[in-house]
């Protein structure tokens, strides 16, 4: 998951935030406040509120650093890592690629859970150490308040995130484990998205029985928290699938030699009216002077205010093949995908001794996908 929202970087890692995080810290935000303001009707709504914010705060900037504890792990394990989002369910970091051995995989994952639970401990040492005793029950000082919920919560997140409910850490886990056991990644992703999908099927059952039950909201957050695994669970499985799929095939297998051009003098909104939305194309090869100088895409019309496409030419917009991230025949599918995922492109110019030979797209590796499940379904 990419951020949509882009706070920063720490250590080169950019940190972000989906925009379903706005959602969510909003929804703490208003739980904390209600909470303080039921347990302590004595404090003034701005100490109330205030304490919420803090406290909120806090919270996801101990979910960021449970994600760099497996961004730091993954980098010493050879492994890059571009970027970390918080989104509705909590954090991601987003790691390049997928781990080589079981071990980097298990400890990759552990890492996170124990991070969360040692710094549960630290914010529970912190109210300690200011005079909060687990005796006294209801915290009543506003500091005691905050380091409390940070501890529990934060211990909470790390006893969650080791269930075995592949994605999450715990699933993680257990995959590696499973990989070590059988020698096979592909066996063990299958077996920990299956145990993945019957614990997502078991949340989803008793968060719907609670809810009926009277347990209100916390009911159906759970039954929401069991969907959402059941649908990562299948993605994960689908994600196999298709490397399954792809193994052994090559960019010049799949990609288009039949390039469509564009005359560089072309203006904008000819560009826009006649080439893009005639033909439904969204990247075309630009020529100058009768030669390939480079490809235009969708995105880079979007860029240009509409206002400036009739007096804009497509020369102007064009991306040169040196600027661009280019793949040769021989390169694995597999690999050329994950450059346009990582680097957020819908296409990849094929060079073959220094020419254009064509081009792959997501949507020609889609198509290919979709070739062989019919062809299996047969």
């Amino acid at each position: 998951m990419r951020p949509s929202i882009r706070l920063g970087r720490l250590f080169g890692i950019e940190i972000g935030v989906h925009y379903s995080w706005l959602i969510i810290a909003f929804l703490i935000v208003f739980s904390l406040a209600s909470n303080f303001q039921l347990t302590n009707p004595q404090w003034p709504p701005q100490v109330i509120w205030s304490l919420a914010v803090i406290t909120a705060l806090l919270f996801f900037a101990s979910i960021v650093v449970h994600e760099l504890a497996h961004a730091v792990v993954a980098i010493r394990r050879g492994m890059p890592v571009r970027s970390i989002t918080l989104f509705a369910l909590g954090g991601v970091a987003n790691i390049e690629k997928e781990s080589t051995d079981a071990k980097s995989e298990f400890w990759i994952a552990i890492v996170g859970p124990i991070t969360s639970l040692v710094i549960g401990m630290v914010f529970l040492g912190l109210a300690y150490a200011t005079g909060w005793r687990p005796e006294l029950g209801t915290p009543a000082s506003p500091i005691w308040a905050g380091f409390v919920w940070l501890g529990y919560i934060n211990i909470a997140l790390a006893v969650f995130n080791m269930i075995p409910g592949y994605p999450l850490d715990g699933g993680r886990v257990f995959r590696a484990i499973a990989w070590r056991l059988t020698g096979s990644q592909d066996r063990a992703t299958r077996i920990a998205a299956g145990v993945g999908q019957f614990i997502a099927a078991a949340l989803i059952m008793f968060g719907l029985i609670r809810f009926f039950l009277g347990a209100g909201f916390g009911g159906l957050w759970l039954a929401f928290i069991g969907w959402f695994l059941s649908q990562a669970a299948a993605a994960s499985y689908g994600e196999l699938e298709a490397s399954a799929a792809l193994s052994g095939v090559h960019v010049r297998d799949v990609m288009s030699e039949d390039c469509s051009t564009v005359d560089g003098n072309t203006n904008l909104r000819t560009f826009a009216e006649e080439y893009l939305l005639h033909t439904g194309r969204r990247c075309f090869v630009v020529l100058a002077n009768g030669r390939q100088s480079g490809l235009v895409t969708v995105r880079e019309l979007k860029q240009v205010e509409r206002e400036r496409w009739p007096t804009t030419t497509v020369s102007q917009i064009t991306l040169p093949f040196d600027r661009i991230r280019t793949v040769s025949p021989d390169t694995d599918v597999t690999q050329a995908l994950q450059i346009m995922l990582r680097e957020d492109m819908n296409q990849l110019p094929v060079i073959s001794n220094g020419k254009l030979a064509g081009v792959i797209s997501r949507a020609d590796i889609l198509q290919f996908l979709q070739t062989q499940a019919e062809l299996k379904a047969a």
